[in-house]
């Protein structure tokens, strides 16, 4: 499943990553900058340094991390926070879930219920988001 969004100028398309991309992200996201070097020591060579530099290579391409040149190698970054991934990503499986009228009231009630499941407090406070969004929505009409 591909999702695309745009960040700032760069467009980046999001994909439910694998673990070896996953474990690639948090590395980038604990660092400013990481080099395919870096990630291959800090692995402790548990993995070939060509499958490393595929694997960020091809989050590069995805849109995932940046990256410059440095002499003959390139040091990559990440180009979005978790947050911003994390909040696109969730976003993207809302509009999908909820796109498609005929299932959406399925789709919030086992929210609904899942939540109250998991913490009371948490329904609580979803109770005041939906409450301040009204609010907002009545206050551009």
């Amino acid at each position: 499943m591909w999702l695309k969004k745009h960040f700032g100028r760069q467009k980046a398309s999001l994909e439910q990553l694998g673990r070896l991309e996953t474990e690639v992200m948090d590395r980038a996201w604990a660092r400013k900058e990481i080099s395919v070097r870096d990630l291959h020591a800090e692995m402790a060579g548990r993995l070939a340094y060509t499958t490393l530099m595929t694997t960020m290579d091809r989050l590069h391409k995805k849109g995932l991390l940046k990256r410059r040149k440095d002499g003959k190698a390139y040091i990559y970054s990440a180009a979005m926070s978790e947050r911003e991934y994390q909040e696109s990503l969730t976003q993207h499986l809302f509009g999908m879930m909820l796109g498609d009228s005929r299932n959406s009231n399925a789709v919030l009630s086992n929210f609904v219920d899942a939540v109250s499941k998991s913490d009371a407090k948490m329904l609580n406070e979803l109770e005041e988001i939906v409450k301040a969004k009204r609010r907002l929505l009545r206050c551009s009409e």
